[in-house]
Parts: structure tokens; C-alpha cells; sequence
């Protein structure tokens, strides 16, 4: 009852579909454990409201996140909703930049899996190396470690770097991917991921095999037409929550 309250006085039928299915991805990352802690962040716009966006609440596991505790707070980090819960500073730095000045990231995950941070801290990055890693020849920004991301100041060289681009591996850090929806900022993320993974175990058991330039932009030309129909990862990112289901429904309170 109190759900349905808060749903309806103080809120759009737009933002509550918008916090059910942010609050899904948030047990989706954790079913595919690509949580850490009570860190790392996933954030959407309010729909409508282009000042404002919604993050998890400082303190709880991704596992624990519902529609009704994601806290709501504007581009400048004022808490617009009476969600008790804080919001750690790292998080909101990083993607208050890009949600004020990248009017294409309407969602951003910013994960540190083992995958992804052993990448990130490889020189080279990212190798042509498989499958997955083939989507992303080229498409990948890179941004040198400075420390935890509580600084404002950092922002203008992570923009700079980021340049046209959305996807990042931060050097000894980890995972960034931005999506005009959230299903696919997950689909991203879920590729880089396996490209990751699947980097990792290969240069453990020796030299890898290079693909070719010319067979990657075979590659990229073709890759869209093996993607299910309803928008980039809309399938991939339905296909899960029925699996999150299956487990624990609360994310929908």
C-alpha cells in the first residue's frame, strides 16, 4: 500500500515504469555477479525531466534495490524525493557529468567486474581477440586512472576522452557503457563483458589468435542483422528479468 502510495502522489506513471526497470537491471547485474559490495552504479534519466535522474541507494546491495528506494537527485546532487538513503559521491560525479552534457546517455552502468578491471589494467585494453571483442574494435574509450571519482575537476578529461564514443574501460578501474535506453546500456555492457571474460581465459592459456581488420569490419557491418527485433538489447534485457523473476520479484515495489 505504501508503494502504491508514493506512486501515486508523488510521481509520474513514466518515472515508476522507469524505476521498475532500472530496479530490474539492478538485480539482473547482480544475478550475472557483476555486483561488488554496496558499490558501482546504474542510472537512468527521469523520463521528462531532463535535470533529474534516479541512482541506487548508498548502502544497499544491488540485490536489495526496488523501484521505491532508488533515490531521485538532480544534475547538481540535490536529493529530490525523501528517500533516507545517501548516494555515494563517486557515483554521482561520474554520471551527473555525463547525464548533464551527453543528451544521447539516458542510461549508464559503471561496473567493476574482475573481467572488466583486469582489461582495463592490460596494456593494449581490449584485444581483437573473439567474437565479442570484434564488436568493439574502434569503438572504445580509454581514460587514465586518477584516483576515486570524486572530483569535478576530472570530468572535462573524461568528456575528452570519451570524445564520440559510448563505452569506456577505465584504466585499473573497470567498465563504463552509456545507452539511449537502459536495455541497451545492458546489452553493451553484456558483450564487453564476455569480451572480457573471454580474453581473459585465452591469454591465460597462451598466445591469442589476432582477427584481422578486414574480417572485424565484416564483422560490425553484419553483426546487427543476428539482433532480435524490439530495439537493442530490449530482448536480451526482457529475457533476464524473466529470469530475476523466477527468483525474487520484489525489484517491481
Amino acid at each position: 500500500m505504501a508503494t502504491a502510495v508514493l506512486r501515486n502522489s508523488r510521481m509520474s506513471e513514466a518515472e515508476w515504469q522507469a524505476r521498475q526497470e532500472l530496479a530490474a537491471c539492478y538485480r539482473v547485474f547482480a544475478m550475472l555477479g557483476w555486483d561488488e559490495s554496496i558499490y558501482n552504479h546504474i542510472t537512468v534519466k527521469v523520463p521528462e525531466e531532463d535535470d533529474a535522474f534516479l541512482i541506487n541507494p548508498f548502502g544497499l546491495h544491488f540485490s536489495e534495490v526496488k523501484a521505491s528506494n532508488l533515490v531521485k537527485i538532480d544534475i547538481d546532487g540535490n536529493k529530490l524525493d525523501d528517500n533516507p538513503y545517501p548516494v555515494n559521491l563517486a557515483g554521482f560525479v561520474q554520471h551527473s557529468l555525463f547525464h548533464r552534457h551527453l543528451p544521447d546517455a539516458h542510461a549508464i552502468a559503471h561496473t567493476h567486474t574482475t573481467a572488466g578491471m583486469a582489461v582495463a589494467s592490460l596494456e593494449g585494453g581490449l584485444q581483437p581477440t573473439n567474437f565479442y571483442a570484434a564488436n568493439w574494435v574502434g569503438q572504445i574509450a580509454y581514460h587514465d586512472f586518477e584516483g576515486v571519482t570524486v572530483r569535478a575537476e576530472e570530468g572535462e578529461r573524461l568528456l575528452e576522452h570519451l570524445g564520440d564514443k559510448r563505452v569506456m574501460l577505465l584504466r585499473n578501474h573497470g567498465i563504463l557503457v552509456m545507452g539511449r535506453t537502459l536495455p541497451e546500456a545492458f546489452v553493451k555492457h553484456w558483450s564487453l563483458q564476455r569480451a572480457c571474460e573471454v580474453q581473459m581465459a585465452t591469454m591465460a592459456m597462451g598466445k591469442p589468435l589476432t582477427i584481422p581488420p578486414e574480417v572485424i569490419a565484416v564483422h560490425q557491418r553484419d553483426i546487427s542483422k543476428a539482433s532480435a527485433p524490439g530495439g537493442p538489447g530490449k530482448a536480451d534485457f526482457d529475457a533476464m528479468v524473466r529470469r530475476v523473476d523466477k527468483i525474487d520479484p520484489s525489484w517491481r515495489d
